[in-house]
């Protein structure tokens, strides 16, 4: 699943690629994408005509800025976004903005798990998928004193802590156990067992994980590819996530896989 760093470089070569566009006619080959409006019809009606005035970012979220509304996208598994100036899109392209200078903004999607609400602007940060994501660990919100907050009465291990979307929004399993591997701080410990040191060390190695992998446009493990179609290879960064065949980049001597809250974990 595209995590923070995947999803802020597709907004950075995407903003490139559509800002100042002018939607001319909307296509949907899912409807089931479209969470928001309910009805399908009134979602093209509502997106025809309307501008790409800028895209922004929130956790795992992309929020495409219209003229009157605001496009909430989620990638979720392998959805990717893509500029094209053909007209036939392929059988995984389920969503197709088109634009008055010819050009088209494709939704591809493998696995049709991806997800658009279309807001009033402004109101996108009240509702929901948006309104109840933490801060981003990359953010001044983030801090120890904050994580200590959250973690002090759960029975929840740190690495399912930082997981959830509602204490700390754009972690994913990739970037949690890179993270606790970087802070020294193993994943399957209790969160409310941690010290004040330790809390630091997550809060500076996520954010320093986090802002790595942003320079290095993501990580491309299975079909990740960014606006411009390009691979991201801070995949080729870890310290000791399994790439491939379950080969592991770096480990300490003892490292294993095991499951830890129903999600690959590396130790």
């Amino acid at each position: 699943m595209p995590e923070l760093p995947e999803v802020e470089t597709v907004k950075r070569t995407l903003i490139e690629l559509v800002e100042g566009k002018e939607i001319v006619e909307v296509q949907v080959g899912w409807p089931k994408m479209i969470k928001r409006p309910d009805d399908v019809e009134h979602f093209k009606m509502l997106v025809r005509g309307q501008r790409m005035e800028t895209i922004k970012r929130k956790g795992k979220f992309l929020i495409f800025h219209l003229s009157d509304y605001a496009l909430v996208s989620h990638l979720r598994m392998e959805g990717k976004y893509s500029l094209v100036t053909t007209n036939e899109p392929d059988k995984h392209t389920h969503v197709r903005f088109l634009f008055t200078d010819g050009t088209t903004l494709e939704y591809q999607d493998v696995r049709k798990f991806g997800t658009m609400h279309l807001f009033d602007k402004g109101d996108e940060l009240i509702h929901a998928p948006l309104n109840k994501l933490g801060p981003e660990p990359i953010l001044p919100d983030f801090t120890a004193e904050y994580l200590l907050g959250k973690i002090k009465t759960t029975s929840r291990s740190i690495k399912a802590v930082l997981l959830d979307q509602s204490i700390t929004a754009g972690l994913g399993n990739i970037y949690v156990d890179e993270a606790l591997f970087r802070a020294r701080i193993h994943p399957g410990k209790i969160a409310s067992q941690l010290d004040a040191e330790e809390a630091t060390r997550i809060v500076i190695h996520a954010k320093e994980t986090l802002e790595d992998a942003i320079r290095a446009g993501g990580s491309s493990i299975r079909s990740y590819l960014n606006g411009n179609g390009d691979m991201g290879i801070f995949n080729n960064s870890y310290l000791f996530m399994a790439v491939k065949a379950n080969r592991v980049k770096y480990a300490p001597p003892r490292s294993k896989k095991c499951n830890s809250g129903k999600r690959h974990t590396f130790l």
